[in-house]
């Protein structure tokens, strides 16, 4: 039995998710508590937390829709966040800094795209920087090429996994 469990997340979890991002991603980057909870209280199915011994220590979050263009920063508050859409899309997979290297990110995204198959979605869709894009590959993702998304200034590139 692995040391580390995955669940949906919980409203109480806002905190520790603050944490994970703000300790994940430049501040210009990083997702705003109220994004957060926005994610939280409108979509937990799309929203996973992984504990080590009871501590909330990694999270993947999303929203869903039917466009394939996710470079809309709103999307990311939710605007246009279409429970019924046949795609998903991940916003954030960030585990704390301490508990990196340990498969603990494999571990959400594989939950997470079990969870996608089970909501009957078609496609899992992301953008990351060019230095994660052989993470993704690994995960059975395609790289689309680069986004039109400037979110904190950085290049995105679009990544595509067919459910």
């Amino acid at each position: 039995m692995s040391e580390f469990t995955v669940r949906m997340v919980e409203p109480d979890d806002l905190t520790a998710c603050h944490t994970i991002e703000s300790q994940s991603f430049p501040p210009c980057e990083a997702a705003l508590t109220t994004s957060l909870e926005a994610r939280i209280t409108t979509y937990p199915e799309g929203f996973f937390v992984a504990e080590c011994a009871g501590k909330v220590i990694g999270q993947i979050n999303s929203g869903s829709t039917s466009k394939d263009d996710i470079s809309d920063e709103e999307f990311k508050q939710l605007i246009g966040h279409d429970p019924e859409g046949c795609n998903i899309v991940i916003f954030s997979l960030s585990v704390l800094p301490k508990y990196r290297k340990r498969g603990i990110g494999s571990l959400l995204l594989a939950s997470f795209i079990a969870q996608a198959k089970e909501l009957g979605k078609s496609k899992v869709l992301l953008l990351c920087k060019e230095a994660l894009i052989a993470y993704y590959v690994r995960h059975g993702f395609k790289d689309a090429g680069l986004s039109a998304s400037t979110h904190g200034g950085v290049k995105w590139h679009e990544m595509t996994m067919t459910l």
